[in-house]
């Protein structure tokens, strides 16, 4: 052979075994076996959970939580920041060119006495504001939340071959309080980090088998209000009733009048809740005292409805104040708790379709199931509120034992719900599932949008 014949040969050759590469890179790629990868990692991500669930640790108090996270991160390669924004932790990867998927869990634990009766069963307790021992549990799930973000890390670090961008991994604090989102925001999270093209969540459910999924596209969760109302009056013996203005009679006649805000002001078409969860006034049987004071949350899903049911208590709680004869420095006084307010959680369409089809390729078709939108609340949603208008979702990872699940269908018993004392989620199917659906729907994300 001439030497140009050579010359000429060797790029056809090595165009051939580029070719070959590429080929064999897109079979590993559809080769992932999440099912058997994961399955290998179970029993230490058990480890992790068990040890989770027995430290769980209030709002605003995740230090080793927290320091956890943030220690499992590092061990997986991320560069990782702490203690941001509270006890926030947050985990980076960049895996070459591509979009930015971050991944959120959240960490707080609750004030409740764990009555599951588990060989693991939280058994901590502390002092609350009132210096009353309260007990400490993971009663809504978020340590099988971060359980199943450490999986999902580690797995797209084994798999870090078959896709390719930047992860962001979030461990949020005080997400029953509300405020984790709030101060991860303002502290800089979407300006000191990667802006995320995408952002996933999960959380358990307490009405889903394990080993299944519930998706939901637009709304999923609420806004939550807290609203505290002040009505004034008049004080006095309680057998000269005509020479006062009670305001216990007031505070009745209000709580039935608001339960006409849903139910008479706001349309049907709208989903809404005007709950009140405590009354408090008096403190003998024959004195009528000065004031009552009413604690409500309010729940809505359109930010509309949240502000005309707002407007509405400020109208009725004022009128029948007026009606009673009271003067208008004894008007009632409405106070919304801003810095707790949290909005409804809008999972965007598009997103929420692409996860969904992840998540059945993974786990099967008959494994996903359609949730339906809750009252409940979550801070999950400000992630997609910010200027960024970054799409969100999130998906309900079944948590109820299949036979305890069925068993509970045949007979009509209902379940233990989230923040039950009671609530025991099958951890090892629901981690594995959990881990399953969050890589594969974060993989097929940074793959779709090369």
């Amino acid at each position: 052979m001439k030497l140009s014949a050579r010359l000429t040969a060797i790029p056809t050759a090595l165009s051939i075994s580029l070719a070959l590469a590429a080929t064999i890179t897109t079979t590993s790629l559809r080769a992932v076996d999440l099912d058997d990868s994961v399955a290998k990692a179970l029993p230490q991500l058990e480890q992790l959970y068990t040890h989770l669930h027995q430290h769980p640790e209030l709002s605003y108090q995740e230090k080793n939580t927290s320091a956890r996270m943030a220690k499992e991160l590092r061990q997986l390669g991320f560069e990782v920041t702490d203690n941001y924004g509270g006890y926030g932790v947050v985990g980076i990867f960049k895996n070459g060119d591509g979009p930015t998927v971050m991944i959120r869990a959240d960490i707080d634990g609750l004030p409740i006495i764990e009555q599951t009766g588990k060989s693991y069963a939280s058994t901590v307790t502390t002092l609350d504001a009132h210096n009353n021992t309260v007990g400490i549990m993971h009663g809504c799930g978020h340590d099988i939340h971060m359980t199943s973000m450490i999986g999902a890390a580690e797995q797209l670090m084994l798999h870090k071959s078959a896709w390719q961008g930047t992860l962001m991994m979030v461990a949020q604090p005080a997400e029953e309080m509300g405020g984790g989102a709030k101060a991860m925001l303002k502290q800089g999270l979407f300006s000191e980090f990667p802006t995320p093209d995408k952002v996933l969540g999960l959380h358990v459910s307490a009405s889903i088998p394990a080993g299944k999924v519930g998706s939901i596209s637009g709304y999923a969760l609420a806004n939550v209000d807290s609203v505290d109302i002040s009505i004034k009056g008049k004080g006095g013996h309680g057998a000269y009733p005509h020479l006062t203005i009670d305001p216990v009679v007031l505070a009745a006649r209000t709580v039935l009048a608001l339960q006409t805000i849903p139910s008479r002001e706001v349309s049907p078409l709208e989903p809404n809740v005007v709950t009140v969860g405590s009354i408090h006034g008096g403190s003998k049987h024959n004195i009528i005292s000065n004031e009552v004071k009413l604690q409500l949350t309010l729940r809505s899903y359109n930010p509309e409805v949240r502000e005309q049911q707002i407007a509405a208590i400020k109208r009725i709680t004022k009128g029948i104040a007026i009606s009673a004869g009271l003067p208008d420095e004894l008007m009632p006084e409405v106070y919304v708790h801003e810095d707790e307010k949290i909005p409804s959680t809008y999972n965007n369409p598009q997103l929420a379709a692409a996860v969904k089809a992840s998540i059945e390729a993974e786990l099967g078709k008959d494994n996903v199931v359609r949730a339906p939108q809750v009252m409940a609340g979550e801070d999950f949603g400000l992630y997609g509120r910010t200027e960024q208008n970054i799409p969100i979702t999130l998906f309900w990872l079944g948590a109820v034992t299949p036979s305890v699940y069925q068993a509970s269908i045949a007979s009509g018993d209902s379940l233990p719900s989230l923040h039950s004392s009671k609530f025991a989620p099958d951890y090892p199917l629901t981690i594995s599932t959990g881990v399953r659906a969050m890589t594969r729907a974060a993989m097929d994300l940074f793959n779709s949008s090369k």
